[in-house]
């Protein structure tokens, strides 16, 4: 079966096009001045004027780059440029390009918005947003940042934006009082810029994010033996970023793409075995509010399909397995897959139902040696939320004292979480147990979730991409509201924090959702299900999991 994109009209196919500046390094501001997108690339000092259908590039101050040299932020009010650059904040008439001081801070500027006569200012080491009044140059007040990392702004009539490189975010702020109406998660890592365009004959808006990054390439040197060596080199881009934010449900979409992911076992076992009524079950892709499973057909073999505690579980039935025997078998499925951002807050779980009995039977309990029972496990329980008492508060802390326990690093098994604590280091798989046995014991329900993740080469399209590793990370539950996502290790970036929230309730399209609370992949022999003492899934089979992004998704 051959799935095509949705047909799009010509303004959409020009909204989804990334933009690639010719000879950019590193795009740091952005903004549009009479519907043209200005850029500035930060080492370069270039002011560049952008063609969003070609990529052509113009530099505007030829003469001047050595002023505009580590300039961050830019925003555009009328006929004013305005620039951050180190610790202050400059303005120039456009076109003329000579630098008048605005303000200076005592940290460096970051970002940088104006309207009409108030004028915003981002700072990650104060923290805060800061607010200036555009005539008189005094400070009216400032408002927390609403992430860890550094931050560049934009603003419409109602609407101050944020958009933050180390949480991957996108901030919807009241730009009156600086409350935090809702986040996105960015398509790509490392937003470094954002600007608002309006459509002049509808008054539609759409934000653009600028991205700046390094980016890993095989080099062909013909110098060297042998010829081909790793390096790096900049990456930077613009792209239109999409959402759609649903307050009832608490939640906002972002940029998705369609993707078909096969997984495939093969039958190569170490030593060969004899099974009788075999029956081997491989879990399906679910649908949740960001993921939607459009098609599903099975590989090599055949498959019945069962539902197991809410999930779609592909079943495969072998009337024996004999020494020898060959087959390759499983699933192919057709995804829309789409970021996510849940919000909520610790007031909005002040008031929250007790968990019931059979949340309680299923989800605060040690089966899947957890470890629970343990000194160690115990201790940490407890110290990680100390006297909290509110939930959502106890699983940030949980989170962090993990983070701060623990570093990553990937082993070929899965210990237990009182000896990951003890040593101090955990996989993906690892940083899953322990966050599972502190929560639970601390009466949060929670359970595992994955499995892989797509290899996020969203412009490799339409070629076959292999995951280095499978991935798992957990959901936990606030009754009265149902199960919320949180990643297992990569916001713990180190240094004992801050750590950034991103996959703190969110994930990106690239996280693909399947068997959520359930095993996998088992195995039975004549009903009876096999341990991995008894006989080891990874010593009896070999799996190929390939991806296939086939398009982005059209905007909401």
């Amino acid at each position: 079966m051959n799935f095509a994109l949705p047909s799009l009209t010509a303004s959409q196919m020009f909204g989804q096009k990334t933009i690639r500046p010719i000879g950019a390094a590193i795009l740091s501001g952005i903004a549009f001045f009479q519907d043209t997108l200005i850029a500035i690339d930060s080492p370069k000092g270039y002011l560049l004027q952008i063609d969003p259908a070609t990529d052509n590039t113009k530099i505007l101050n030829p003469h001047q780059s050595k002023e505009f040299t580590d300039v961050t932020g830019l925003a555009i009010w009328e006929d004013t440029l305005w620039v951050t650059r180190g610790n202050s904040v400059y303005l120039c008439k456009w076109n003329s390009w000579g630098l008048e001081h605005f303000v200076t801070l005592p940290y460096p500027a970051n970002g940088i918005a104006v309207w009409e006569s108030t004028v915003y200012v981002s700072c990650q080491k104060l923290g805060d947003i800061v607010i200036f009044n555009r005539d008189t140059r005094k400070e009216i007040t400032r408002f927390y940042a609403p992430g860890v990392g550094v931050e560049n702004l934009a603003v419409t009539d109602e609407i101050l934006w944020a958009c933050d490189a180390t949480e991957q975010s996108v901030y919807c702020m009241d730009r009156a009082t600086g409350e935090v109406q809702f986040s996105v998660l960015t398509p790509f890592e490392s937003p470094t810029g954002i600007a608002v365009q309006t459509e002049k004959n509808t008054g539609q808006q759409t934000l653009y994010v600028a991205y700046a990054s390094e980016e890993p390439y095989v080099r062909d040197n013909p110098n060297a033996d042998p010829n081909h060596e790793l390096a790096y080199r900049d990456r930077t881009f613009i792209h239109p970023l999409y959402y759609r934010y649903f307050p009832e449900k608490r939640y906002a979409l972002s940029n998705g793409y369609l993707i078909e992911m096969s997984y495939v076992e093969e039958i190569a076992p170490i030593e060969e075995v004899y099974l009788q009524d075999l029956e081997w079950r491989i879990a399906l892709p679910s649908d949740t509010d960001r993921q939607k499973v459009k098609h599903v057909e099975p590989v090599g073999l055949p498959f019945t399909e069962e539902i197991i505690d809410g999930q779609r579980v592909a079943v495969f039935k072998f009337d024996a397995l004999t020494p020898g025997e060959r087959h390759m078998f499983g699933w192919k499925a057709v995804l829309e897959v789409r970021g996510i951002k849940y919000r909520l807050t610790p007031t909005d779980v002040e008031d929250i139902p007790e968990l019931s009995p059979e949340y309680q039977t299923r989800y605060l309990v040690d089966n899947d040696e957890l470890a629970m029972d343990t000194t160690i496990v115990r201790r940490a329980a407890q110290e990680a939320i100390g006297t909290e008492t509110n939930l959502l508060r106890k699983m940030y802390s949980i989170r962090n004292y993990v983070y701060d326990q623990l570093s990553y690093g990937i082993k070929p098994y899965i210990d237990t979480p009182d000896r990951v604590l003890e040593r101090g280091v955990g996989s993906c798989g690892e940083y899953v147990g322990v966050l599972l046995a502190l929560c639970r014991l601390n009466g949060i329900a929670c359970r595992t979730v994955g499995r892989y993740k797509c290899p996020t080469y969203a412009e490799h399209q339409h070629v076959p991409l292999q995951p280095d590793y499978n991935h798992v990370w957990l959901e936990f539950y606030i009754p009265g509201f149902g199960w919320l996502p949180m990643e297992s290790n990569p916001d713990d970036i180190g240094n004992n924090g801050p750590y950034p929230t991103r996959f703190f309730m969110g994930l990106c399209w690239y996280h693909i959702e399947i068997g959520k609370g359930i095993p996998f992949e088992t195995i039975t022999s004549k009903g009876v299900r096999l341990t991995k003492e008894e006989i080891s899934i990874g010593e009896l089979a070999i799996n190929h999991i390939r991806f296939t992004i086939l398009g982005e998704l059209p905007p909401f």
